[in-house]
């Protein structure tokens, strides 16, 4: 049993050999892949038995193997973990061949959260990680995310690399050489037990949650099993939602973008509060004892006030995207605070949280990202700081959220594209922009306007935010309206 995890520091390019295996001489015959890039803002995300097959998931792995192992001097192994989804253990099957394929040893965690593989990788001699899940899609979907041997996203460089050997396009250069032409697998499913105590070890120093009732929506998904063993050890009462794995009905009307009976169910309870995760639990939202959805904005605001009181907040900055709503922001300025904005995705909060040195950073959709903890967004360790938050103040979530600030009203729409070329190349329409430029000066300093194309769905997201809801209410009719028109139609 492998219980113990240690580190290798070493980072070197392994001189690569001459002659190519013949599975990577017919790598670039045996797919027919879409001319679009494969890798999106959190890896490769379709419908499972289109994009996302046994053959394609078997020579993602050996490519990926192959790239992983030119920037290491070490031929560590791969963690792999995956949600509930019915493909989820096709594909990690199909990976794990590629994967041994290539030389390597493959981790098999089985059901765990992201962030789980993320600190496994980190915190072991692997080279790399592996999830397997679409996170917030629905079951049908699925995807295939990457992480580096540190735990983060795999680098743009690194994904263009196993997609060019996927298309056929390394068959000229070489392969690393393995000591035996195939690797090993292994079931370490006790690992994860290792990440639960890792969560626990994050909070303050005698922490519990005696005496509070807590409701969990764990979406039928990845976070079934850890998430309440953790508040439970804390000494909480738990009350789980959707507290299963069932591959039929991830996400399906539950979880974090479906709050809806998470709320009727910490007010029937009289809980103090409620968290709903996503299917791969990388990102949670809560919900206080009046019943009130407090999303990623709220909890940054929580989260970042507590640590600029304790002088852990550099430069009283917090990173977070363009869909942080404006009363949040003129809130956190006014204590004082510096809001640094990105583009929509955590790859792209967390980027910025490295290059300016901010320990906190997140999105409204409740990616929340703390480097005092972690490398990468968590959602079972959001909830478990923000309980924690609420038992060190000695207050209620409900009185942290009557004193904070007044969200602008926000209208999100999202127009499903199916045209892909249409998606990508939005910006190029120009009815639509002018019906932009119009909402945009109509609405001036008191409203704002974000259009962009999903980077894990085909739709286009509308969102408009006005000081006045009517006003946000009308401008973002006018724009789905052009939408459609323009892009669907």
């Amino acid at each position: 049993m492998v219980t113990s995890l240690s580190r290798n520091g070493n980072s070197r390019l392994n001189p690569l050999q001459p002659k190519l295996p013949v599975f990577a001489q017919s790598c670039d015959r045996l797919l027919e892949l879409p001319k679009s890039p494969l890798f999106g803002t959190d890896g490769i995300r379709g419908k499972a038995g289109e994009l996302l097959t046994a053959p394609f998931a078997l020579q993602l792995g050996f490519w990926a193997g192959q790239v992983l192992r030119e920037v290491t001097s070490e031929a560590g192994p791969i963690v792999i973990g995956q949600d509930s989804r019915n493909s989820s253990n096709m594909l990690s099957m199909a990976l794990e061949a590629g994967l041994t394929a290539a030389g390597l040893e493959v981790w098999q965690l089985g059901l765990c959260p992201t962030p789980c593989v993320a600190y496994l990788t980190r915190m072991s001699e692997a080279i790399g990680g592996i999830m397997i899940s679409a996170s917030h899609n629905p079951p049908e979907d699925n995807g295939i995310k990457f992480f580096s041997g540190e735990g983060t996203k795999l680098s743009e460089s690194l994904a263009q690399r196993i997609e060019a050997g996927l298309r056929g396009n390394l068959a000229s250069e070489t392969t690393v050489e393995t000591a035996t032409p195939w690797g090993k697998s292994h079931q370490y499913k006790e690992l994860v037990k290792n990440y639960g105590q890792f969560l626990q070890e994050s909070l303050p120093a005698g922490i519990d949650f005696q005496g509070m009732r807590i409701v969990l929506d764990l979406a039928w998904g990845a976070s079934v099993e850890v998430a309440p063993s953790v508040f439970r050890a804390l000494g909480a009462e738990v009350i789980g939602l959707h507290d299963r794995p069932d591959g039929d009905r991830i996400n399906v009307k539950c979880g974090s973008t479906h709050l809806n009976l998470l709320q009727a169910a910490v007010k029937e309870s009289g809980a103090d509060m409620g968290f709903a995760f996503d299917g791969d639990a990388d990102r949670a939202m809560a919900v206080d004892a009046k019943g009130r959805a407090i999303d990623g904005d709220y909890i940054l605001y929580f989260w970042g006030q507590m640590l600029k009181n304790q002088n852990l907040l550099p430069d009283n900055s917090i990173v977070t995207t363009v869909m942080a709503n404006l009363g949040f922001e003129r809130a956190w300025q006014a204590i004082g605070g510096q809001m640094i904005r990105t583009a929509v995705g955590d790859r792209y909060v967390q980027e910025k949280m490295w290059q300016t040195g901010a320990m906190l950073g997140g999105e409204q959709s409740g990616h929340i990202i703390c480097h005092h903890h972690s490398v990468s967004g968590d959602g079972v360790q959001t909830a478990l700081h923000l309980a924690a938050l609420v038992r060190q103040l000695g207050t209620s979530l409900a009185e942290l959220v009557d004193r904070s600030f007044q969200t602008y009203p926000q209208i999100l729409r999202n127009i499903r594209v199916e045209d892909r070329e249409c998606r990508d190349r939005w910006q190029e329409c120009d009815p639509l922009q002018a019906a932009i430029a119009r909402a945009e000066s109509e609405m001036g300093d008191r409203g704002r306007v974000l259009v962009r194309a999903s980077g894990t769905e085909p739709l286009i997201r509308v969102m408009v935010e006005s000081a006045c809801a009517q006003s946000a209410q009308y401008w973002s009719e006018q724009l789905v309206n052009a939408v459609e028109r323009y892009l669907v139609a």
